[in-house]
């Protein structure tokens, strides 16, 4: 009897433990995304439905997408994201992304986006950018839903 309670009372205890540490983004862990990288996923979702205080996967993105080939399906690799304080690459350079080798680029570190950025995306032969200003980082959330994926040629 005394053998059942206490194998019943470290069930118990381990299951609290395990139940414990499956949240594993009790604090937000730095996840930002390199040229030539390879270990993204899930091209031209809204990453921040996972990638969120809370969420399941490894750190809470401020700023992420995916960008295209233009007219394709296929994803470009190694895409620069860079964010300025005004349109057509003007103003002050406040942030740069690297994409990775998959198409995709994210970022936990601190993004101020104050009254609006104007992201500029920069390819090997090509860019393009938004016409009016973001105060949100997540890209794929318009992008591929209501407007245009983000594209480069």
């Amino acid at each position: 009897m005394k053998i059942k309670i206490l194998l019943g009372i470290a069930f118990i205890a381990a299951s609290f433990i395990a139940t414990q540490s499956c949240n594993k983004n009790e604090n937000n862990e730095t996840n930002i995304s390199a040229t030539g990288g390879n270990k993204s996923h899930n091209m031209g979702q809204n990453c921040m439905n996972c990638h969120k205080s809370g969420g399941k996967g490894e750190g809470w993105f401020n700023v992420a997408g995916t960008v295209y080939k233009f007219g394709t399906t296929n994803t470009y690799p190694n895409a620069i994201v860079k964010l300025y304080t005004g349109p057509n690459a003007t103003g002050t350079l406040k942030y740069t992304i690297y994409g990775d080798a998959k198409g995709n680029f994210y970022t936990t570190e601190n993004i101020d986006f104050g009254s609006g950025l104007y992201p500029y995306v920069q390819g090997a032969n090509s860019t393009n950018q938004m016409i009016s200003a973001t105060t949100t980082g997540q890209c794929n959330s318009c992008h591929g839903v209501n407007i245009d994926n983000i594209w480069l040629n």
